[in-house]
């Protein structure tokens, strides 16, 4: 592998750093003498040495190297700068919350306003119209965002939005309508791709869940914040427009501050702006001396494989491509993300959350928007709860016990549907409490890890990789969408809400055997275990206590 190594002058301009300054931060670290379970040299014994010109790590390329780092690296303070930045891009997650939520109480109230009352099939048009564009936007923004970076991607993303949110709230009609959505949607696509890769790229390991799911808690802030609005306009004239076009005020919030936000770091080395990454790594990491940030750099060095990336667009594309399909872990990768978010969809929360208002309208609720905005503040706090404990209790273990829980509710839903259609009205209570708790169960679990899905894959085919899981995101989304009020007219709520529990066990049945820990691992370190397979991977992060597995950079 070729390893470009670091520029002495960056530890000059940044750091007022002598050449033979370099070595003492990591000499300071007494040899660990320690191999890992695998027999590989842990970078605890690997040396940074310098050369004329650069700082590099002194790897055997016949020995591979375990990127296990020094306890005081994973212990070091980070800057709250982290979470500024991944607060900054998480605010995308709104926009995909929002037009979640605000759909389901515009459908409620648009009545005759666009020429006639909606029929089930339009609603389903309007409806899916925005999920379409996301799967269509999920398939070419993979290759856009190496080629035009994660943050100028999620910058178009906001101007996108923004114009759909215009064009959404001026329809006279419903075409005009479902090209708004169809508009926003792509936006939604772009930003879905890119926010998660670039909070993944940017985090500290052992903070990687955590600020992923800074995204998710604004997805889910926004479906609150749009069910209160659905409220809010529910009897004031052409209300929905309002509404639809209030969407278009987090994109600008967003947009404002990414001029000052950096590019990804791992991108930036991509393109070989080392400097950059050394001015972004010692803000991240204010404590660290010169040669940590060298180590910490020559980690992500030392997974992406820039021998391989030369060549034109097209030619990257294509290895990328190549490299994805024929690297067995790859391939897994590629599996256990697309699984995920297929797994994510076809629970049914988002026919819940799309339609929450003419579903709860149909049990016999009076106050139906008013009730959307309990599942809105549900699905919104039990985020903050994965969020505060995904990198504590792990993410395997909170997805296995997690659908467990919505199996048991969905298949409650279910039964209570059937006494609702023996008119035993006193049924709509349980078919209330059985969807909050399902709708608990996925927000603290399957509703955030699909997200991490980037940290599955290794640079050289992250993008692809990511682009193709977020397509089945959105694919699953759509036939969700497209189909749920016509699955419930054709083979029922009860059938629609078994149907949903039994792609739920599935779901947990695959998992159990092909979704290992992942909590702490560097996002390197991932593909060597995926090269164990499915289930060796499985068993050895369930024999590993949490102390080995903690790691950095």
């Amino acid at each position: 592998m070729d390893i470009k190594g670091i520029p002495l002058t960056t530890f000059a301009s940044s750091f007022d750093s002598p050449k033979e300054d370099l070595n003492k931060p990591l000499v300071s670290y007494p040899p660990s003498n320690k191999k890992s379970s695998d027999g590989r040299e842990s970078l605890e014994e690997v040396p940074i040495r310098a050369t004329d010109t650069n700082v590099v790590l002194s790897l055997d390329p016949d020995n591979p190297v375990d990127e296990t780092s020094p306890k005081e690296f994973h212990e070091e303070k980070i800057s709250s700068w982290i979470w500024i930045l991944s607060t900054v891009a998480g605010i995308s997650g709104l926009l995909f919350g929002y037009d979640t939520g605000v759909i389901s109480g515009a459908l409620a109230v648009i009545g005759s306003d666009l020429g006639s009352e909606l029929s089930s099939k339009q609603r389903e048009l309007i409806t899916s119209a925005t999920p379409f564009a996301a799967l269509l936007s999920g398939i070419t923004s993979g290759w856009l965002a190496d080629l035009l970076g994660r943050k100028r991607l999620l910058m178009y993303a906001d101007g996108i939005f923004v114009l759909g949110s215009i064009v959404m709230a001026v329809a006279r009609n419903i075409a005009t309508l479902v090209a708004g959505r169809f508009i926003v949607g792509w936006g939604i696509g772009l930003a879905s791709l890119i926010v998660p890769m670039y909070i993944t790229e940017l985090a500290p390991a052992h903070m990687r869940g955590r600020l992923v799911i800074i995204y998710v808690v604004f997805i889910t802030g926004g479906q609150l914040v749009a069910y209160s609005l659905n409220a809010a306009f529910e009897n004031v004239r052409q209300g929905w427009r309002i509404m639809m076009g209030l969407g278009a005020l987090p994109a600008l919030c967003q947009l404002i501050p990414l001029f000052w936000t950096p590019e990804s770091p791992r991108y930036l080395l991509k393109q070989n702006h080392v400097e950059k990454v050394y001015k972004i790594m010692s803000r991240i990491h204010p404590n660290a001396r010169p040669g940590e940030i060298a180590y910490k750099v020559s980690l992500i060095q030392e997974g992406m494989n820039f021998s391989s990336l030369e060549g034109n667009q097209f030619q990257r594309v294509k290895h990328s491509f190549n490299r994805l399909w024929s690297v067995p872990s790859n391939r897994r990768s590629l599996f256990i993300a697309c699984f995920l978010q297929a797994f994510q969809q076809f629970s049914g929360t988002n026919a819940i959350q799309y339609f929450s208002a003419i579903l709860f309208e149909s049990v016999g609720f009076k106050n139906s928007i008013q009730i959307s905005i309990v599942v809105g503040a549900t699905n919104f706090l039990f985020t903050i709860l994965a969020f505060m404990f995904i990198d504590r209790i792990g993410r395997r273990r909170i997805l296995l016990y997690s659908a467990t829980t919505m199996i048991i509710a969905l298949s409650v839903c279910a039964v209570s549907y059937h006494f609702l259609e023996l008119k035993k009205t006193e049924w709509k209570y349980v078919t209330l409490v059985s969807i909050i708790a399902f709708l608990a169960s996925y927000a603290f679990g399957i509703g955030n890890i699909p997200w991490q899905q980037a940290e599955l894959f290794p640079m050289e085919v992250r993008a692809l990789g990511t682009g193709f899981s977020t397509a089945v995101n959105w694919s699953g989304n759509l036939i969700v969408s497209a189909t749920f009020l016509t699955m419930m007219e054709s083979i029922t709520s009860v059938g629609t809400f078994g149907l949903y529990a039994g792609f739920c066990f599935v779901g947990l049945i695959t998992c159990f055997f092909t979704y290992p820990e992942l909590a702490g691992m560097s996002i390197e370190h991932i593909s060597i275990l995926l090269e164990k397979g499915f289930w060796n991977a499985v068993k050895e992060q369930d024999n590993k206590s949490k102390n080995e597995i903690k790691d950095t950079y």
